[in-house]
């Protein structure tokens, strides 16, 4: 189905979005260097009480990350970014399983079905690795995307880790799973998803671990005519993905920590 004509990547919507992926990268680096590690930690005491509340009943608490404008998402030329931050706590985890578990990408489509349909580690040299993932997204309309992310861990300290994972290469596939599936040209497309940077911070705290997820997307804007149909996928997609990658991330755990006190 056919929803939106092609929309062409265009060299002022990547210089915006990779000006506003350094500005918060470094923003990052700030609040690690300086000890503000969760943003959890970073509320008033009612505030924070309340969303430990949340967090240790299980829930993914998440919030979008406005623009210094105050616009979400934020209007570039010829795109929209969606920013999103969320935080899981994973009860029982230790911060070498956690690391474990998301590093293992030949398993990822496992738990993360069915938004990971395909998933490989192409290669790793130490705490880097590439990785290749095909990922299914439906609002209203189901689009598959081969993805390709360059992906880092870092240790801050015995108790907290880090990762960055940037996409390096994201097209559109047509047909998908037929024996006339291809891709579309990269970056001339339906816009659906353009980038994903996701950056991940973990705590081992409280007798567990906190996973705190930052994404930031890029799409094309919402085209006249078929707003209606284009705007609730990359407007919600964003949110909902994230929700589901830590939701998909605190059940393994929980399940992989209940298979080991079992034995």
């Amino acid at each position: 189905m056919q929803v939106a004509a092609a929309e062409q990547l265009r060299p002022e919507t990547v210089s915006a979005f990779n000006s506003y992926v350094q500005q918060n990268e470094k923003r990052m680096s700030d609040e690690i260097a300086s000890g503000r590690f969760l943003h959890i930690d970073t509320l008033s005491g009612s505030e924070k009480q309340k969303t430990q509340a949340r967090l240790y009943k299980g829930e993914v608490v998440s919030e979008p990350v406005s623009a210094p404008n105050g616009q979400h998402p934020l209007q570039v030329p010829h795109g929209l970014i969606h920013h999103w931050i969320g935080t899981v706590f994973i009860p029982g985890a230790t911060l070498d399983r956690t690391l474990s578990f998301l590093q293992n990408y030949d398993d990822a489509y496992k738990f993360y079905s069915p938004d990971v349909q395909r998933s490989r580690l192409l290669e790793r040299n130490g705490d880097e690795f590439k990785v290749f993932m095909r990922l299914k997204k439906t609002k209203f309309v189901t689009v598959i995307l081969d993805t390709a992310y360059d992906v880092q861990y870092v240790s801050v300290a015995s108790d907290r880790a880090a990762s960055y994972s940037r996409s390096t290469r994201i097209a559109e596939v047509e047909n998908a799973g037929k024996a006339n599936e291809s891709e579309k040209p990269v970056g001339n497309d339906s816009g659906f998803m353009w980038r994903l940077n996701s950056y991940w911070r973990f705590l081992q705290r409280d007798g567990g671990v906190y996973i705190q997820l930052e994404a930031i997307s890029l799409t094309r804007d919402i085209p006249t005519g078929v707003g209606w149909l284009v705007g609730p996928f990359v407007t919600d997609i964003p949110r909902e993905s994230l929700a589901f990658t830590l939701t998909k991330t605190r059940l393994a755990l929980m399940n992989a920590g209940q298979e080991r006190s079992l034995r």
